[in-house]
């Protein structure tokens, strides 16, 4: 008597997706979200085959789905929030399919998954990290040094960057914002309250806020451990975004300067204002700073734009050769270029500035619905 094989659907953490990613390991993802939601955003990797079939689509039956999944391959069904992806990876596995996954937490899990990168050793003493938030495009940074943290540019995951500072046993000393976000939370004014921090902003950023804070000011150092942090003022994505040199090494660039790509002016409604400010940063301010600097923004608009184990950095010299952006040399080219080559704005971009004021106080589940979607800060991302 012959026993059948009984296939079974198995899950896949966002963590173990990202390695996948960053690995470059082929996968065929079944995304079962409304054509518009795929569209709109959706899971990115060199190495992935994808398809949308909507989950109505299947509830007669998963065949339309089968004709078109490759045999052999590790096969991942991803929706919104988890329960539809299960339901038709349980048929498709009933089918005689096996290595059929589910993504745990759907797009939303994804969206909120951060992955710790080590940058390198600074030469004052000490370690960088980049937050890698892979399925929205955000970058967050750890400068640890002598028993000491500083976080910059804190995502709204606040209690992942103290757990890691605990497993690091270091003390939060400080958390920056290279701007007034609008396309994520910030979680540097609740990751400061939470551990006794001091909690950095620009001024010309904070007129609005309901909170009490300390100004980042150009060229005033702030001190983290054995390590000097010197704020660069450039504005353009915002009238008060700051760069931060890190131990004269590296160059966090918020999002005024990306890998390929460079900042947008226009989510405040001021485009026309800050485009020149935009281009003095870029093409003055920027110019006198060291080539060697590694340049490490906020956000990143490619996959290809993540290197070794995800870390999403460039030398400022590079990027001078070849990012578009810092190759427009005729100044009316760079303001057609800048204020109509514009994407779609951020998802509830209103709203998130809103609530980094402080003005608003969504719930938890309303913070998590203003940031689904993928991350639209810069101009050049096509």
């Amino acid at each position: 008597m012959t026993t059948a094989v009984r296939t079974e659907l198995h899950p896949m953490t966002p963590g173990e997706l990202t390695k996948i990613v960053l690995n470059k390991e082929e996968l065929f993802i079944l995304d079962v979200r409304e054509q518009s939601q795929f569209d709109d955003w959706k899971i990115e990797g060199e190495s992935i085959e994808m398809i949308n079939i909507p989950y109505f689509d299947l509830l007669d039956g998963v065949d339309p789905a089968l004709d078109k999944i490759p045999n052999g391959k590790k096969v991942l069904v991803v929706c919104a929030k988890e329960g539809s992806s299960v339901y038709i990876g349980e048929q498709i596995a009933e089918k005689g399919r096996s290595n059929v996954h589910y993504l745990t937490g759907g797009m939303k899990g994804w969206s909120e998954h951060l992955e710790p990168v080590k940058v390198g050793n600074l030469q004052s003493g000490g370690e960088l990290y980049q937050f890698v938030r892979i399925g929205k495009g955000c970058l967050s940074y750890m400068i640890i040094s002598n028993g000491e943290a500083a976080v910059v540019d804190t995502l709204r995951m606040a209690d992942e960057f103290e757990q890691f500072a605990n497993q690091h046993q270091v003390k939060i000393k400080h958390t920056i914002d290279t701007h007034l976000h609008a396309d994520h939370i910030s979680g540097g004014r609740p990751l400061a309250e939470k551990t006794g921090a001091t909690y950095w902003l620009p001024s010309k950023d904070a007129g609005e806020v309901t909170f009490a804070y300390e100004p980042l000011v150009d060229s005033k150092p702030i001190e983290v451990g054995n390590v000097s942090i010197m704020p660069v003022y450039s504005p353009g994505h915002t009238i008060g975004s700051t760069s931060l040199i890190v131990d004269d090494q590296y160059l966090l660039s918020g999002d005024i300067l990306f890998i390929e790509s460079i900042g947008r002016p226009d989510l405040a409604g001021l485009a026309e204002d800050w485009v020149g400010d935009l281009r003095e940063t870029l093409y003055q301010r920027y110019k006198g700073l060291a080539e060697d600097l590694t340049v490490l923004p906020a956000h990143f608009g490619k996959i290809t734009e993540l290197g070794n184990g995800g870390l999403v950095a460039g030398k400022l010299g590079d990027l001078y050769r070849n990012n578009p952006g810092l190759n427009i040399h005729n100044e009316t080219e760079f303001r057609k270029v800048v204020t109509e080559n514009l994407p779609p704005q951020p998802n509830a971009y209103q709203e998130i500035r809103q609530t980094n004021m402080g003005k608003i106080q969504p719930s938890e589940d309303e913070r998590q619905e203003m940031e689904i979607g993928p991350n639209r800060c810069a101009v050049h991302d096509k």
